[in-house]
């Protein structure tokens, strides 16, 4: 009787949870087929330099908003009367940061990439690419991030779909239909993909309420200790592309470059539950922490079940990549293999992190991921600089390996002393919400 009460008490979550991982893992593989054709069309050498362009743009995207998206899931989780406010704030951060970012690529970035002979061409690509990259994705998570804060998880999953979808057919249209071939063809597409996706998601979160434009002061030091070790954490994993361009061939970098994306593709089984926990999670820490942690114990046991589930298979379907990228690719069966199992790590490290965040301790998850961003920005920039990619996977894993430990024993640290300041177990009254 009672393993069919916990089989039943379950069953809600595992639900939420096919439905929220369903749409990831759909997004995952539109996300892969759309890196494909375009691996396919835009040959070796200018794929090299996409891998190179989005990987930047990928940092750029974590500072746009400053963090305020978390802000929004968390304070709203709490109190939904907050939304207007948390909106309005929203929009204002992410319109003057991305000018910002914007504008920086505009000046720096036709230095490094050429994906046109005319330079005012090469500009205007350049800008698309920023645009969409950045503002317009930016505009897209958001939305995603306003729905899990409603706990609208079918809202934020058909979002998921919608954007990954519509990659897909723009790159299916571009490249497969109208013969596109180049970054700056590409540009236009991208950009246009983005445009639509964007309004559709706007237009689906108008039901929510209108936004309340003020800047929320009391969030601007959490969102810039949210968002710095994601954009720490983009900077440590591409300085080995960077250092691979230099010292390597195209190939190689092409090649690491999809097996990484595998590996973030593959990440996505374990940030289906995270999504999902966040804002009970939130919920359930109002009184501290230590509230918590039977909710983060059992967390950990699934995401380190998913995570190695998920590379098991990534490890066994790597020989069908080539298959789907090219013949080109020569090696990337053999990196796709190698990475595979720090999907793993990665899961172990972020149970911990997102505990720390959902509670409100933004400063010690900034301390973990900061720290190790740049300890293990110079591991890999060492490693990889002296030993070539077989430093790359080295130095990988030890860095993945030593940011769970610090994790893990930051999180434990924290709640063995709110136990310890606890006052008598009478006179607690805080009863933690079932997940998720």
């Amino acid at each position: 009787m009672r393993a069919a009460r916990t089989i039943r008490s379950m069953l809600p979550m595992g639900l939420s949870y096919l439905a929220s991982g369903g749409s990831l893992i759909t997004s995952s593989a539109a996300q892969l087929l759309t890196f494909a054709i375009l691996a396919r069309s835009l040959g070796v050498e200018e794929f090299s330099y996409f891998v190179g362009l989005t990987a930047i743009t990928a940092v750029a995207v974590q500072l746009c908003g400053l963090g305020a998206q978390e802000a929004l899931v968390r304070r709203v989780a709490r109190d939904r009367s907050l939304f207007a406010s948390m909106l309005g704030h929203n929009i204002i951060m992410s319109a003057a940061t991305g000018a910002v970012l914007v504008a920086l690529g505009l000046l720096a970035l036709p230095a490094f990439f050429t994906l046109s002979a005319d330079p005012w061409l090469n500009l205007g690509a350049i800008a698309l690419y920023l645009l969409a990259n950045i503002i317009l994705t930016r505009v897209i998570l958001f939305v995603e991030q306003a729905f899990i804060a409603h706990s609208m998880f079918a809202a934020a999953n058909r979002n998921v779909v919608l954007y990954a979808g519509g990659r897909l057919l723009a790159a299916i249209a571009g490249c497969l239909v109208f013969g596109v071939d180049s970054l700056a063809e590409w540009a236009v597409w991208n950009f246009a993909a983005h445009v639509v996706i964007a309004t559709i998601s706007v237009a689906s979160i108008r039901g929510l309420g209108r936004p309340q434009f003020c800047i929320m002061r009391d969030e601007l030091r959490n969102g810039v200790l949210f968002c710095t070790p994601f954009v720490l954490r983009a900077l440590r994993q591409n300085i080995d592309l960077l250092l691979l361009t230099a010292f390597t061939s195209a190939e190689t970098v092409a090649s690491y470059g999809v097996a990484r994306r595998m590996v973030d593709s593959g990440y996505l089984s374990v940030e289906a539950l995270n999504r999902l926990l966040y804002p009970g999670s939130a919920a359930a820490t109002m009184g501290g922490l230590r509230h918590g942690m039977a909710r983060f114990r059992k967390a950990f046991l699934a995401s380190l079940g998913i995570s190695m589930f998920t590379a098991l298979i990534l490890f066994i379907a790597a020989p069908l990549l080539p298959l789907l990228f090219g013949s080109e690719y020569v090696s990337l069966t053999s990196f796709a293999r190698i990475v595979a199992f720090t999907i793993v790590l990665m899961a172990v490290y972020s149970t911990a992190l997102e505990a720390l965040g959902a509670s409100g301790h933004q400063l010690q998850r900034a301390m973990v991921l900061n720290s190790a961003a740049v300890a293990g920005g110079a591991v890999v920039a060492f490693a990889t600089w002296r030993f070539g990619i077989n430093g790359t996977f080295v130095a990988s894993y030890v860095v993945e390996a030593a940011t769970a430990g610090f994790a893990w024993f930051m999180l434990l640290h924290l709640a063995r002393m709110q136990e310890k300041s606890a006052p008598a177990p009478a006179a607690q009254a805080i009863e933690e919400p079932a997940l998720p």
